[in-house]
C-alpha cells in the first residue's frame, strides 16, 4: 500500500473517531428554565443567613437545591430587611417556632399575598430544618417555621423545608413559649387579624414577652 493510501486511510479513522466523540450542547431552552435554575442552585451551595434574636444569634443554612422557590423568597426577604423587628409570634412546645408578620403592617399588607409557586419536598421536616407556613397549595408568602422536634408527618402535607439551623439551635429552643397559640396561632386557624392589622403595637401590647427577631442578614 502506498504512503499516501496509508495516510488517507489513516485521515479519514482520525475523523470517524472525532465525530464519535462529539458530545452535542442541548439549547437552554431544551433543558427548560427550572432545570436550568436548579442546577445553579445546587452549584453555588448553602447560603448562610445570621438571625439576631432578643436571645441571642442562630444560623441558618440555606440550601436552594431542597427548594428552589422557597429559598429565594426567604432570601429576598432577608435582604429586603422585612424580617427586622419582627416578633416570633407563634412558639409552641415540641412542635415549631413560627415568624413571618412584618412589625409594620403596611410592610405585611404589601406582601401578604405575594405568593410563590410551591416547591416538591425533597428534604424531611425533621429538627432544625426551615419551610414556609401556608393554608393551602400555592399561598406560601412570609411566614417562615423551624421544627423544634421531628416533624417528618409534615412532609406528605405540602411543607418543603429550604433550609436548616446549623447553630444557636439552643438559642431557638429557648424563645419565649408562654403564649402558645394564643399570640397568633397558625395561619390555618385564622386569628392573626390584629397581627396583620396592628403589627408590633398589638403585640407589645398583648403579648410583651415574646422575642424579637432584631435582625436577619447573610453572612
Amino acid at each position: 500500500m502506498s504512503v499516501g493510501r496509508r495516510a488517507r486511510r489513516s485521515l479519514a479513522a482520525t475523523l470517524i473517531l472525532a465525530g464519535c466523540e462529539r458530545v452535542e450542547t442541548v439549547p437552554a431552552s431544551d433543558v427548560g428554565a427550572d432545570a436550568v435554575a436548579l442546577r445553579a442552585a445546587t452549584e453555588a451551595g448553602p447560603v448562610e443567613v445570621a438571625l439576631e434574636t432578643s436571645r441571642g444569634e442562630f444560623v441558618i443554612a440555606v440550601h436552594p437545591e431542597w427548594a428552589p422557590m422557597g429559598a429565594e423568597r426567604f432570601l429576598t426577604l432577608v435582604e429586603s430587611g422585612y424580617y427586622d423587628d419582627a416578633r416570633v409570634h407563634r412558639v409552641v412546645p415540641d412542635f415549631i417556632v413560627q415568624w413571618g408578620l412584618a412589625g409594620d403592617p403596611a410592610l405585611t399588607a404589601e406582601w401578604m399575598n405575594a405568593y410563590i409557586p410551591d416547591d416538591p419536598v425533597v428534604a424531611s421536616n425533621t429538627r432544625g430544618r426551615i419551610a414556609f407556613a401556608f393554608t393551602e397549595p400555592g399561598t406560601r408568602a412570609t411566614q417562615v417555621y423551624i421544627n423544634l422536634v421531628d416533624n417528618a408527618r409534615l412532609d406528605s402535607t405540602g411543607f418543603a423545608p429550604f433550609g436548616e439551623v446549623v447553630s444557636g439551635m439552643e438559642v431557638v429552643d429557648a424563645l419565649y413559649s408562654g403564649y402558645g397559640e394564643d399570640s397568633g396561632g397558625g395561619l390555618r386557624r385564622g386569628d392573626q387579624s390584629r397581627i396583620v392589622a396592628e403589627g408590633n403595637l398589638y403585640l407589645d401590647r398583648e403579648y410583651p414577652l415574646l422575642d424579637r427577631l432584631l435582625r436577619a442578614s447573610r453572612r
